[in-house]
């Protein structure tokens, strides 16, 4: 039986996905620097991860992911 999500989003804060099992991990940071740094991070020590954007309360906005080069 799946459990049921009770994540509450926060409006205008980026997001990004830890994939893992047997369960994927939602991060979030405030600004998009600081997201995006967080998320090459993860990267390069081998993780897979997933760019979700920034949420505005309704649907995920600037969706393209980060580019891994400076």
């Amino acid at each position: 039986m799946r459990r049921k999500k009770s994540y509450a989003f926060k409006t205008d804060a980026y997001y990004f996905t830890v994939k893992s099992s047997p369960r994927d991990i939602t991060m979030f940071r405030d600004s998009k620097e600081a997201a995006s740094n967080t998320f090459k991070y993860y990267l390069s020590v081998g993780k897979k991860m997933e760019w979700l954007g920034k949420w505005n309360g309704k649907k995920f906005e600037e969706s393209t992911t980060p580019s891994t080069r400076e």
